[in-house]
């Protein structure tokens, strides 16, 4: 019988994949306080790798010391948080040969605040909270203090900076990277109206507000190994009206697609408080769908993903070329394992863990 297509090999430009399940950038925000991983990044990625998804992505990092979300956040921007990542992959890597991904991204103003299990409020500049950047001086809530509004130089550092962790990743020997231009962070700021009321050339028109994402990515790009991919997170909508949409969110990708992006992932919201939604199984997958309708480049479906079957429809059906799974993953690490079991496939585990398997279950463990 032939496998499921969930667990069928994939690309994404020269790497090879042995499924189609991704585990998505989860933040811990369990980091030192300047940054650098903790043994916590090594007990939480090291299990996540043990799980036989087809790819390992790890949280978003930040690029720049204000572009953490919280102190605790992951960055790679100094020398001692890229040694200290090198230590959590080293320790990862001997255990497991999963491919190994990394989110780069900047918070904007959706920076400076608490940890989620704090509150997640704002922390004031008193309190160790730092002055956060946007493209325009609009706060994220009205209670919050105006992000200050980014000049042409710190379009120039921020690019810069976005550089400089890509080559971090680089030498740590990530075999992806993908830019986080979703969630409302500081990129999506950029693309969408309600965030972005410049005036120059990175704001108004739609080829304004894309200009910042689009550079971005092409000096990410010519600096990653030609052979390694580099693709992006977006929002599929703001679901605000007046904001980012589906409609601005394809031209995006086609200009991406254009520039040999390798891959688009997408989400949706994290822009504006005032989002609408409704939230239910595969709620984010239309975007997916419409974006294998227009771009050549693979794309990645997201948005409560939870069943094996769920996940086999969605890429058997053509929707989306691999599922992406965060929260899933966190309350069940071994889904792929269970997914492979209820869809007669076979999936890696360590061989110590060999023994686990099933005795109804013969040949689980490919």
């Amino acid at each position: 019988m032939a496998s499921p297509k969930l667990f069928t090999p994939f690309k994404l430009a020269e790497l090879e994949l042995p499924n189609r399940i991704v585990i998505s950038p989860m933040c811990q925000y369990s980091a030192d306080g300047e940054g650098s991983m903790t043994d916590w990044h090594t007990i939480h990625l090291g299990q996540l790798a043990l799980s036989g998804a087809g790819l390992l992505i790890i949280e978003a990092s930040a690029v720049a010391e204000a572009g953490r979300i919280t102190p605790g956040d992951v960055g790679l921007y100094s020398d001692a948080n890229e040694q200290a990542m090198a230590r959590t992959l080293a320790s990862v890597r001997a255990h497991s040969p999963m491919p190994i991904g990394i989110q780069l991204g900047h918070a904007g103003r959706k920076a400076s605040c608490q940890a989620p299990w704090e509150g997640g409020k704002q922390l004031s500049l008193e309190a160790g909270g730092w002055q956060t950047l946007a493209p325009s001086d609009v706060p994220y809530q009205d209670d919050q203090r105006p992000p200050q509004a980014m000049t042409l130089d710190d379009i120039d550092a921020l690019k810069a900076d976005f550089v400089a962790a890509a080559k971090r990743a680089e030498r740590l020997g990530f075999d992806l990277i993908e830019l986080h231009a979703a969630h409302g962070y500081l990129l999506h700021q950029f693309l969408s109206p309600l965030s972005n009321q410049r005036e120059d050339a990175y704001g108004g028109s739609l080829e304004n507000r894309m200009r910042l994402v689009l550079e971005i990515f092409e000096a990410v790009r010519e600096v990653f190994p030609a052979d390694k991919p580099v693709g992006i997170r977006i929002s599929g909508s703001d679901w605000v009206e007046g904001g980012w949409d589906l409609e601005q969110s394809v031209a995006l990708a086609q200009a991406l697609d254009a520039r040999g992006c390798s891959f688009i992932d997408c989400s949706g919201g994290g822009l504006d408080p005032r989002q609408a939604l409704d939230v239910g199984p595969s709620y984010q997958v239309p975007f997916a769908r419409r974006m294998k309708q227009e771009v050549a480049m693979p794309v990645i479906a997201v948005g409560l993903i939870t069943e094996p079957e769920q996940a086999e429809g969605i890429v058997f059906s053509g929707e989306a070329d691999a599922v992406a799974l965060a929260r899933g993953m966190l309350f069940d690490p071994r889904w792929p394992w269970h997914a492979a079991a209820k869809l007669g496939a076979s999936v890696h585990a360590p061989k110590q863990y060999l023994r686990s398997q099933p005795h109804t279950l013969k040949g689980l463990f490919g």
